[in-house]
């Protein structure tokens, strides 16, 4: 779509002594463990129709899988998140802990785009689906498009990984038009934000996190959508991306 000035890939493995590898087996097995805590609240909180407990639960999920590895999290712009009623965020995908930090330190009762594959997973399946989650079914067509606009109306916040799924490369690639469709329907800003750092510890594939590094969140400016159509989303996605490639960087 965009030009892709972002071509560096993980050049050099992450610190991995002995110490090191401890720590990650341990936080990987505690991760897990505070997963299923949570993912158990939140069922119970979405069975009774608590959306704020949701969120909550879920903050508490990725702010205690983010502590327990040891992950810093530098934070840019959330001055353009705080002034908005709801919003939808779009962006890049390099690693789970983009999911865990983003539930940790985004603003609003930020909910995910999700693969259906994942309903599969005992109780988490059942959190995600009951607990306001967009799980995309490509064989349900606009129904589950509708359903997507319905649960964005209750006043939830979504967040969109744009790029399909996760990558190793270091790179931003390009960007699928979904986020922007839903951000255009629902009538709602689109904010583009770029994820940088997170693959280096955890890329797609890892069993064990390599814990104790940093990543990077750069949220850019909302992008309005009053007055467009579908037709537009296709510019709105160019713009988005851009945004995020404008932010990226391979080092951190």
């Amino acid at each position: 779509m965009g030009s892709q000035p972002q071509v560096s890939s993980y050049t050099a493995a992450a610190p991995r002594g002995i110490f090191n590898y401890a720590w990650g087996v341990i936080a990987t097995f505690l991760s897990a463990l505070w997963t299923m805590i949570c993912a158990t609240g939140a069922a119970i909180a979405a069975m009774m129709n608590k959306p704020h407990a949701v969120t909550l639960i879920t903050r508490a999920w990725g702010r205690g899988i983010v502590g327990v590895c040891g992950i810093k999290v530098q934070i840019e712009g959330l001055e353009n998140l705080t002034a908005l009623k709801s919003y939808v965020l779009v962006a890049n995908h390099q690693s789970f802990f983009d999911i865990f930090a983003s539930a940790a330190f985004l603003p609003g009762e930020p909910r995910f785009v999700a693969k259906k594959e994942l309903l599969k997973i005992p109780i988490v399946g059942y959190a995600m689906q009951r607990g306001g989650h967009i799980i995309i079914d490509r064989d349900a067509g606009g129904q589950a498009i509708r359903k997507a606009i319905k649960i964005i109306q209750t006043g939830l916040d979504v967040c969109v990984f744009a790029e399909g799924h996760r990558y190793n490369d270091n790179r931003v690639h390009e960007f699928n038009d979904g986020g922007a469709w839903l951000a255009i329907l629902s009538k709602l800003p689109a904010v583009p934000m770029s994820i940088s750092g997170s693959g280096r510890f955890y890329p797609r594939g890892a069993m064990i996190v390599t814990p104790g590094l940093t990543m990077r969140m750069i949220i850019g400016k909302p992008i309005p959508t009053e007055g467009m159509r579908s037709a537009d989303r296709t510019e709105l996605t160019r713009r988005l991306e851009e945004a995020v490639r404008a932010t990226f960087t391979t080092e951190v």
